[in-house]
């Protein structure tokens, strides 16, 4: 494996990641557990004035908005943006391993206090320019995350609970919410962020919750309801895992031609730079897909104790591959009109960037193209720029939504700003 401090990001653009390990049929290669693990944080740089990331031709990229580590991204039914501000909070664990890990993070500036709070953005006559923002919601949460409306309430998942609010369309500040879920937190790199998503008829909510461990270190007894993504009632009750097994799920989204749920998930780190890749894949009901005592469904991990061989034999492989340590997080299937067709029904995943690997990969916006309701090619970059330099980072791109003009919005958390990115005409 590589060594501790890593240096491997040629200067000028996001890093590479190898076509092999992308796709349905990755290539898995031998595991390297290696003496010391690949830490290799890229140090954090203000976005110059003027500057932008860079997206592909017969694009145009604006700030639509500059806040406080925007983290993820919900679109009302109004039209009016949902930003979810949070960052991770860390302290230092025993081990050295984390000791490292937690050092580097407070140095490249990655760790910062979390800003706690939901801020509503309005476009008022859709010019694609934000003229109004407002605090939505900035009491009782804890790294707030996922959010969700479904009839007249409103829905927020911070680290530790689901919390449900009153709500009436257009609303720009609400309040009167209670907990109506606790969900387990803390663990291995926190693994703190909490997504929400409606089934279609509405009757049904999931919940991700990732991994407190990243390969069960702590013991399976530790894992409850993690790695998972759950599902209960509205009202919190029938809480059940609807799929297992998955270590750090992330976005959620239906496909629109068949209507299946799809999810993006981070995999386990220090078995080398090209293992395990993280992945798109479906969730379907009493999916199991391994996690932590298999990866990309048979090839088992020797650093499990103890050993599950029968739940080795039940994990799926996930549909698709997007690379290893690329750290994919937000994840939108474009269902708009004003991109050119090629873009029209596939997927945009944000992809926060690997520590855990040298040279550098994800710190990107890729495309994953569909036809038949399964990927069709591999993934694109579509919105790069934020790596400028061999060792430093302007932002990291984290939620993307689809804004109702069509144009796509991502949440740069380190680059404290919302980016637009919208066709020329």
């Amino acid at each position: 494996m590589a060594g501790l401090l890593a240096i491997g990001l040629l200067a000028g653009g996001s890093g590479s990641t190898p076509s092999s390990s992308t796709g349905p049929n990755p290539r898995i290669s031998p595991p390297d557990t290696g003496i010391f693990p690949s830490l290799h944080f890229a140090t954090h740089e203000a976005w110059p004035k003027g500057k932008t990331p860079h997206a592909p031709k017969g694009f145009a990229v604006t700030r639509y908005a500059g806040l406080e580590h925007p983290r993820w991204l919900y679109v009302l039914p109004n039209g009016d943006v949902l930003v979810a501000q949070s960052s991770t909070i860390k302290t230092p664990s025993k081990s050295m391993e984390d000791r490292i890990h937690y050092f580097l993070e407070r140095h490249t500036g990655v760790i910062r206090p979390s800003p706690n709070r939901i801020t509503l953005l309005r476009d008022s006559n859709r010019d694609g320019v934000v003229d109004r923002s407002y605090a939505f919601l900035d009491r009782d949460l804890d790294r707030p995350f996922g959010m969700l409306v479904l009839g007249d309430k409103f829905y927020v998942a911070d680290t530790g609970s689901v919390r449900v609010y009153p709500y009436r369309n257009g609303q720009t500040r609400i309040a009167g919410g209670k907990k109506i879920l606790s969900l387990p937190v803390g663990g291995y790199n926190n693994h703190w962020t909490r997504n929400l998503f409606a089934r279609a008829d509405g009757r049904k909510i999931y919940v991700t919750v990732g991994s407190g461990s990243n390969v069960g270190e702590h013991g399976i007894e530790n894992e409850k309801h993690r790695a998972t993504v759950l599902e209960m009632n509205p009202d919190g009750s029938a809480l059940r895992i609807y799929a297992s097994g998955i270590r750090n799920p992330n976005g959620l989204a239906y496909e629109p031609q068949t209507g299946e749920l799809w999810t993006v998930a981070n995999e386990r780190d220090f078995l080398g730079d090209d293992l395990v890749p993280d992945f798109l894949t479906r969730v379907r009901d009493g999916d199991f897909y391994g996690w932590p005592w298999s990866y990309w469904g048979r090839h088992v991990d020797a650093r499990v104790d103890p050993q599950r061989p029968d739940m080795v034999a039940k994990a799926k492989a996930p549909d698709y591959a997007l690379g290893a340590h690329v750290a994919a997080l937000g994840l939108a299937f474009y269902t708009a009109d004003a991109f050119p067709q090629h873009y029209r029904g596939g997927a945009f995943i944000g992809e926060h960037g690997s520590w855990n690997r040298s040279p550098y990969v994800g710190y990107k916006v890729v495309f994953v193209p569909f036809r038949n309701g399964m990927p069709s090619g591999p993934p694109q970059d579509f919105l790069t720029g934020f790596l400028p330099k061999e060792g430093t980072a302007y932002g990291r791109p984290v939620g993307v939504v689809v804004a109702p003009d069509g144009a796509l919005l991502v949440a740069d958390d380190t680059g404290d700003a919302i980016w637009r990115v919208a066709a020329k005409k």
